[in-house]
């Protein structure tokens, strides 16, 4: 392989971001990363999904609760709460480092791709991490109660309000960051991977930046993504429960649907094969294998699959 890009939410697209990286070299893969779960709080820019990635790459990242750091402690928040503060969204004694550097710098005028990399530099990442765009792009999240921000609807209402509508704000006057543009004009990048990550809200907010659907369209590469429903459900986050609530058929071959004619390829689990069929009568080739990651060889040998169906569909 010489050029994969993946683009992945959190922490699906996390682990198989770990995964592609124990097989690629650093010159070898980019990871891209939704921005548009990003928000400011208690001053600080909030940046989950980089972090997330930022986190499992490093092999730092809290594998029971799936976001921050293993072995966190939390006497921030205590004080925090007692002082009456907002500790409704929980940020770690170490990970506040981050954030806190992070605000720093981008307030200094650093970009968000700048800052992303010294971070991850100083956390030992060797594989290139960058977001989304360097504009603000908010998720919104119309609801039975209103609209929310994303991480309000996702922390602080724990995914409770009925979905009716999503909607991106700043989206129409914000940019592909322009490294992505270029990869997917190289003629080297063999492949787009969409991590599975939730199609609707890590995904379709860097699909919807002005010009990168089309460049995806345009490129050469292979572009294959792996569904995050298994068996109707979502292994982590509010994608199954977004589906029925948005009227949608929680199944793998939906989120096939949904993606449509970007796709060359797609990755269902075993226990989903019976839908294979309906993916490949679309015309888009199936790959069935098991994609629930649990252990970090999990993570590996699905990779190593993925990265050999490209070659098979760059072949033919």
């Amino acid at each position: 392989m010489a050029k994969i890009l993946a683009i992945s939410g959190g922490v699906g697209g996390a682990k198989l971001a770990l995964g592609l990286a124990q097989l690629l070299r650093p010159d070898e893969l980019t990871v891209c990363a939704n921005t548009a779960d990003d928000f400011t709080h208690l001053g600080l820019r909030i940046c989950p999904d980089l972090d997330t990635v930022m986190y499992t790459l490093a092999g730092l990242s809290d594998r029971a609760r799936g976001w921050g750091l293993a072995g966190e402690s939390w006497q921030f928040m205590e004080q925090l709460r007692t002082l009456g503060g907002e500790d409704w969204f929980q940020l770690g004694d170490r990970d506040l480092a981050v954030h806190v550097l992070r605000s720093q710098w981008l307030a200094q005028g650093l970009p968000l791709v700048e800052v992303t990399r010294r971070l991850c530099q100083g956390l030992g990442v060797a594989h290139a991490l960058v977001p989304m765009t360097e504009q603000a792009v908010t998720t919104m999240v119309d609801t039975a109660e209103g609209e929310l921000a994303f991480q309000h609807y996702f922390v602080r209402r724990r995914c409770e309000p009925a979905v009716r509508s999503l909607r991106f704000a700043g989206i129409d006057a914000a940019q592909p960051l322009p490294l992505l543009l270029r990869l997917l004009r190289d003629p080297a990048l063999d492949a787009v991977l969409i991590c599975p990550s939730n199609p609707f809200v890590s995904v379709a907010p860097v699909l919807a930046l002005p010009g990168l659907r089309q460049a995806l369209l345009d490129s050469a590469a292979v572009v294959v993504a792996v569904s995050p429903i298994v068996g109707g459900a979502a292994l982590k986050g509010p994608a199954a429960k977004m589906m029925a609530e948005l009227q949608l058929p929680v199944t793998a071959a939906e989120v096939a649907r949904y993606y449509g004619p970007l796709l060359d390829g797609f990755v269902v689990d075993e226990c989903d094969r019976a839908q294979a069929s309906w993916v490949a009568d679309s015309g888009t080739r199936c790959l069935v294998t098991g994609t629930v990651m649990t252990t970090a060889d999990d993570k590996v040998r699905l990779a190593r699959e993925i990265l050999a169906f490209v070659q098979d569909l760059a072949q033919k």
